[in-house]
């Protein structure tokens, strides 16, 4: 476990809810991943990378409500900027797996709290 933080530190996390627009190879990438163009309602769009090649279709990914860190600094990968997070755990073969909404679709934006 990670040492302990307060829930004034935990409070400036910004996480929040977005639906996956657009999908497309990153092949500048050291290793396997796409791009992705994210709703995030209010918030506009932001994009992002994710090492998510092993697990998910293109196509499967367009639509999917995702959970995401929407407050880090542009962070610069290859030749491209990502703007936000998304959040993934590791399974057993360490491939990433989403962390995302059920059962209905949540608006875009939502704070997770």
């Amino acid at each position: 476990m990670k040492h302990g933080i307060s829930f004034e530190v935990f409070n400036k996390v910004d996480i929040r809810v977005g639906t996956i627009l657009e999908v497309v190879d990153f092949p500048k990438a050291r290793k396997p991943a796409y791009q992705l163009t994210i709703d995030f309602g209010a918030l506009g769009i932001k994009k992002t990378s994710a090492q998510i090649t092993q697990l998910y279709r293109k196509e499967d990914l367009i639509g999917k409500q995702i959970i995401a860190v929407v407050n880090f600094k542009t962070k610069q990968i290859a030749n491209f900027l990502s703007e936000c997070l998304i959040l993934g755990i590791y399974n057993k073969n360490n491939q990433v797996v989403l962390l995302q909404t059920s059962k209905e679709n949540i608006k875009n934006g939502t704070t997770v709290s």
